[in-house]
């Protein structure tokens, strides 16, 4: 049975280029060796990049060891749930830009994400192309 994202729909691809996942597959998808739950699809901000690199998580330098691209603002890409809560709670409580939580592409979000925060939290955040 496909997966769901948080809209109850057939999960979506988030990014195939730079190629994303657990698993590499383009996907948000859940898995039982994942322990940072990459299950939420983002919009990647600069201010995000550079807060997850004082926290200790690199995502701008490329480390091909680990098929890892490096990351440039606007990439899409799964997300640890637990960073984007992170970026969250210190916009709330630092008074950091708001544009350190990167949009959700809600389509392409695990619905898993759900027990964690509420849809309208994620709704919120939703990313808008226009």
């Amino acid at each position: 049975m496909p997966e769901r994202n948080v809209l109850g729909e057939e999960l979506k691809p988030c990014s195939t280029d730079p190629l994303t996942g657990f698993e590499r597959d383009g996907c948000c998808g859940t898995h039982p060796d994942d322990r940072g739950r990459h299950e939420l699809c983002a919009v990647l901000t600069e201010e995000f990049l550079q807060f997850s690199r004082t926290r200790g998580n690199d995502l701008i330098t490329p480390r091909p060891e680990l098929q890892f691209p490096g990351l440039d603002p606007g990439d899409r890409w799964c997300l640890c749930l637990g960073r984007w809560l992170e970026a969250l709670e210190a916009t709330r409580g630092q008074r950091l830009a708001e544009t350190t939580v990167p949009s959700v592409v809600l389509e392409a979000t695990n619905e898993s994400v759900l027990d964690a925060v509420d849809r309208e939290t994620l709704e919120l955040h939703a990313y808008d192309p226009t």
